[in-house]
């Protein structure tokens, strides 16, 4: 079920093309948190940080008492909204900020409904977006040699 709890403290930020610096090296802590295959260095992440930001994505920072906490990744066209990345850094995991970022983002972009992908071993990311409320949708499968 989803956690109800109204949260007012966190503040929400747009990000912009002088932020991708700082959003690639929050992006490699995702990668490396989620033990993805990504193996892009933090030059590569911030021109792909870029080339996100000058298409259909906006990234935004959470903010709690001045500091930036996480961020995300959402794709603006389609419906619903994609969020393809969400970091809270680990410093501030398991403090009930993930969720109340993920309450001020859905707030911020004013929608009751978001989709995202989540690598299937990566246990913690479930168990959290499930808390969410999120249900899965559909299993993805690569074949890969």
């Amino acid at each position: 079920m989803f956690y109800t709890q109204e949260y007012n403290a966190m503040k929400i930020q747009k990000c912009t093309l002088a932020d991708v610096g700082e959003l690639a090296i929050l992006n490699k802590q995702l990668i490396d948190d989620e033990k993805s295959d990504n193996s892009m260095n933090l030059a590569e992440l911030e021109i792909r940080m870029k080339e996100f930001l000058e298409t259909d994505y906006s990234a935004y920072f959470f903010i709690e008492d001045s500091r930036k906490i996480g961020y995300a990744l959402v794709r603006n066209s389609g419906t619903p909204l994609y969020l393809r990345q969400f970091l809270i850094e680990r410093n501030y995991r398991k403090r009930h900020y993930g969720i109340e970022a993920f309450q001020t983002l859905l707030r911020h972009l004013d929608v009751k409904e978001i989709d995202l992908e989540v690598l299937p071993w990566n246990e913690n990311a479930l168990a959290f977006w499930k808390r969410c409320g999120f249900k899965e949708t559909c299993i993805a499968m690569r074949y890969k040699e």
